[in-house]
């Protein structure tokens, strides 16, 4: 019995520290060398994206380190797209990890809803909510308001398979 109970509370002293270490873990998750997710209402500028089969319109964008966008997605195609701010190498790691997830660009049913969206098959997987990244459903806007920190050369993607591939990327220059 007291192996046991020595059991137990290690068991609660692990997800005692775990559950102490959740918080950083999500501060960490929400920003990026390149800048953060931040409320539309800290917009100095609304960028209008059309979301197209296979295309974006504009394909580049030019914005200033420190300024934060405000963008306003709207997908005109038949597919489901993304509107995914990163460097190549992230795109190409997202792209890996939605096929091993099965996700596709066809169409979710009218009732399902992003924030309920599992990339995973049975017995669900990851939540598709990263703050650098919103789904567009065929017909529908989204928004995405996002604070550029740093010069550097960015992209905006769709990563569902082979989106990114046919064209489905742009490019976002960060200036002083």
């Amino acid at each position: 019995m007291s192996s046991t109970l020595n059991s137990l509370a290690r068991v609660a002293a692990v997800a005692g520290l775990l559950a102490l270490s959740l918080p950083s873990l999500a501060d960490a998750k929400a920003g990026f060398d390149f800048g953060h997710a931040a409320p539309a209402a800290q917009a100095t500028r609304t960028v209008e994206v059309t979301l197209g089969d296979l295309y974006f319109q504009p394909s580049s964008l030019r914005v200033k380190a420190g300024e934060t966008v405000r963008f306003v997605l709207t997908n005109k195609g038949q597919l489901r797209h993304e509107f995914n701010l990163g460097s190549a190498a992230m795109h190409a790691a997202h792209q890996q990890e939605m096929l091993k997830m099965g996700m596709s660009g066809a169409p979710m049913p009218a009732d399902a809803s992003h924030s309920a969206m599992d990339h995973g098959s049975a017995g669900g997987g990851m939540k598709h909510d990263d703050p650098n990244s919103v789904l567009v459903e065929p017909g529908k806007t989204a928004e995405l308001t996002w604070t550029f920190t740093k010069v550097s050369d960015l992209q905006f993607a769709c990563n569902f398979p082979g989106h990114y591939q046919a064209g489905m990327v742009g490019k976002v220059d960060i200036v002083d």
